[in-house]
């Protein structure tokens, strides 16, 4: 694997010493429990962010070569954290939308193609988030165990994300409606844009 030059702003080939420029810039990772929301926002972002950021969805990438659960689906992880560092060289980061926690990304080799990873879930009142997975169609799955484990991790993040490093931030969407949370989420990511990549700013 290539390294990255201690002033991140070069990469540097193992075998060779071929160094070429590199930018390093943040990726925002909106994740959250199922049922919070994260992909219906995420097409809103997409018009809201045209010009600033690339905004993707984590599962197009769930594929039967990248769903082995070893070390924790790390393959998976390190393909996505792979391909933000590619999409960055465009000069602009990436909103990854998809379920992860922060040492799913921050405990991986590829983490450091990436500047500083900012995490933002979406989370709601279990009385909320229970009946919009029961809702959802047969085909999906949505059996009364994936549901509890799901509320777990809702819990979890509510209590914990915080404190998390990198902490992770909390929007709760329980009563804020869908064109609210997209603004709420693309007020929160320009905060965090550094104005070398941020262009035209968002608003």
């Amino acid at each position: 694997m290539p390294v990255v030059a201690p002033d991140a702003a070069v990469l540097i080939c193992r075998d060779c010493g071929h160094r070429q420029p590199f930018r390093r810039l943040p990726m925002f990772a909106l994740t959250g429990p199922s049922g919070g929301g994260k992909s219906t926002v995420a097409r809103l972002l997409q018009p809201a962010l045209a010009d600033t950021a690339v905004v993707v969805e984590q599962d197009v990438l769930w594929t039967a070569g990248l769903q082995d659960p070893t070390d924790d689906f790390g393959a998976f992880r390190s393909t996505w954290l792979r391909m933000a560092a590619m999409i960055h060289q465009s000069g602009r980061p990436v909103v990854l939308v998809g379920t992860v926690a922060p040492v799913q990304f921050e405990s991986r080799p590829e983490r450091v193609f990436l500047g500083e990873i900012h995490y933002l879930a979406l989370v709601c009142d279990p009385e909320v988030l229970a009946p919009r997975l029961r809702a959802r169609p047969a085909w999906r799955g949505w059996d009364e165990p994936r549901i509890a484990e799901t509320l777990e991790f809702n819990d979890w993040l509510r209590r914990n994300g915080p404190a998390l490093n990198p902490p992770v931030e909390l929007l709760d969407t329980t009563d804020l409606p869908q064109a609210e949370t997209a603004a709420a989420v693309t007020r929160w990511i320009a905060a965090h844009l550094p104005d070398r990549t941020s262009g035209t700013p968002v608003r």
